[in-house]
């Protein structure tokens, strides 16, 4: 037989509404933090959904275009050792070089620093209840990986790329 609400339960049943709402609008304030420019900013490079679809393949859309990122050791680049520059997937932009690659025993690709600064750009990002630094080419948006402050000299910094979102020129 049901009971009879009494003043406790009713003030209980009052805290549990207010929280539940404290923890809703939390979440909503969480995730517009988490939305960065690069969700909102025009990019000299622009293609629609399609298009990005029909140039790239499944996994490097899922990571350029959907934040995606590769299993570790499994991209094709994370162990390369040849001399060149390393281009975005999308549009071609000059972002890293072989010189700046260094074995940082994450299995991606690591460097200590950009070929030129104004290619890539850094966005805080405060998905998966981290606060991270996002990485995206400049020129088209696309997600490359993050940047972390554990890597070597001179900079300090670990350029962690995801293979899917590089394609390598070797020197010629």
């Amino acid at each position: 037989m049901p009971q009879k609400p009494n003043l406790f339960n009713l003030r209980k049943l009052h805290k549990q509404k207010i929280m539940k709402s404290v923890l809703l609008a939390t979440c909503i304030l969480i995730s517009a933090a988490s939305c960065t420019s690069a969700q909102t900013k025009t990019y000299a490079v622009k293609k629609t959904d399609t298009e990005w679809h029909k140039q790239l393949t499944a996994e490097q859309y899922q990571v350029t275009r959907k934040k995606g990122t590769e299993q570790a050791y499994t991209g094709k680049y994370w162990d390369n050792h040849k001399a060149g520059i390393y281009k975005c997937i999308c549009c071609d932009q000059e972002l890293f070089s072989s010189d700046t690659k260094f074995e940082s025993g994450t299995g991606w690709p690591s460097f200590w620093k950009p070929l030129v600064k104004a290619n890539v750009e850094e966005i805080t990002d405060n998905s998966y209840g981290m606060v991270r630094t996002e990485v995206n080419c400049s020129r088209c948006g696309a997600h490359l990986g993050h940047v972390f402050d554990d890597g070597p000299k001179p900079t300090g910094l670990r350029y962690c790329m995801n293979s899917a979102s590089l394609v390598f020129y070797p020197k010629k």
